[in-house]
């Protein structure tokens, strides 16, 4: 029988292993610096691949109407559309409009929920792009309600009030 110290070593040997057989390289293969640097919506959806984009009733996005906290926002998006390639969150108005990006086969369901960080009020997007580029949206109007506050009360007070 194997004790803890024993399992933990021989752990630690494999994750050396895979560490230097570039696993690690593996992981990070399905970055899109572009997409997530872009600053607007469009820009965003074009680097993930997106051709054309279009408004679509079988794209939907769920969030709160007023976030009590902007640096912890709950949003969903889901479709029930086949053929989806990637489903995207974008906040408008953040410095980088590209929240997540979720890669959707067939054998998944397209319906994924996150966390964003909003600093101000904004539209939230939802964009399922297709197996064939184009690219179908809906929106939704998220308030943040700490950015609406911060221009109600001066930012040392809404400082004070938070700690």
């Amino acid at each position: 029988m194997q004790t803890r110290r024993e399992t933990l070593k021989q752990s630690a040997v494999v994750a050396g292993l895979l560490a230097s057989a570039g696993f690690p390289q593996f992981a990070h293969a399905a970055f899109n610096k572009a997409a997530f640097d872009a600053k607007s919506v469009q820009d965003a959806a074009k680097a993930a691949g997106a051709s054309s984009l279009a408004e679509s009733k079988d794209v939907t996005i769920t969030g709160p109407d007023i976030a009590e906290n902007g640096a912890v926002v709950p949003l969903g998006a889901s479709t029930s559309l086949p053929g989806v390639k990637q489903l995207l969150v974008m906040v408008e108005k953040n410095p980088a409009a590209l929240v997540a990006m979720f890669y959707v086969s067939d054998a998944v369901e397209a319906n994924f929920s996150t966390r964003a960080k909003m600093g101000q009020s904004s539209d939230v997007y939802a964009v399922a792009i297709m197996n064939d580029g184009k690219a179908l949206w809906a929106k939704k109007r998220s308030q943040s309600y700490f950015g609406w506050l911060r221009r109600l009360i001066p930012f040392q007070t809404v400082q004070t009030m938070i700690y």
